[in-house]
C-alpha cells in the first residue's frame, strides 16, 4: 500500500466534495503513513479497491475482536468518478468474504449516519440489517453525529 500513497492522496483531494460531510480520510503522507500503521495492527485491516486500472475505494475492518465475540467494523469509501458504478458492492462483498472466510469473523457491523442514503443502500443491498441507533456516535468533522447501526453475521451472508 505505500506505493499507492501518491495515487490515493490525489484522489482523496479530488473527491472532498463526495467525502464531505461523512467523513475525513487520511489526506496527507503523514496522515497515510499512520493510517498504514494502524493497519499493520492486529485489530485492524484494510483494502485498496482497483478497478479499470485505477483506484476506485477504501475498505477497512476497523476494532477487530476474536476470542468468544469475532466482530469487527466496516468503514469504506468511494473515490469521485467511482460512486454508482458497482464498485463499492462488489468490493464490500470480496471484503465481507475474506472476514467471514480467512480472517474467520462472525459478524460485520457498519455504523452509518441516517442521511447518507448510498451508504445504506450498499449495506441494505449486501444483505446488512438495521439493528439500531445511536446518537452522537462518532466524532466527525468537528462534531458529534448519530449513527445507524448495521450488521451481518457469517450465517446471514450469502455471497
Amino acid at each position: 500500500m505505500e506505493s499507492d500513497e501518491s495515487e490515493y492522496l490525489d484522489a482523496v483531494h479530488a473527491s472532498r466534495e463526495l467525502h464531505d460531510p461523512w467523513m475525513a480520510p487520511p489526506a496527507s503522507s503523514v496522515a497515510f503513513s499512520a493510517y498504514l500503521a494502524r493497519l499493520r495492527e492486529p485489530t485492524h485491516t484494510g483494502f485498496l479497491l482497483r478497478a479499470e486500472g485505477r483506484l476506485v475505494g477504501v475498505v477497512n475492518i476497523n476494532n477487530i475482536v476474536m476470542g468468544a465475540f469475532r466482530s469487527g467494523h466496516l468503514g469504506y469509501f468511494a473515490f469521485t468518478g467511482s460512486e454508482g458504478r458497482g464498485y463499492m458492492t462488489e468490493g464490500l462483498r470480496l471484503v465481507v468474504d475474506a472476514a467471514f472466510g480467512e480472517l474467520g469473523l462472525h459478524r460485520l457491523e457498519a455504523n452509518i449516519q441516517p442521511g447518507n442514503v448510498r451508504s445504506i443502500a450498499l449495506v441494505r443491498r449486501l444483505g446488512f440489517m438495521r439493528e439500531g441507533f445511536s446518537p452522537r456516535y462518532l466524532f466527525i468533522a468537528g462534531e458529534w453525529r448519530d449513527h445507524e447501526r448495521w450488521a451481518i453475521t457469517a450465517e446471514d451472508w450469502s455471497s
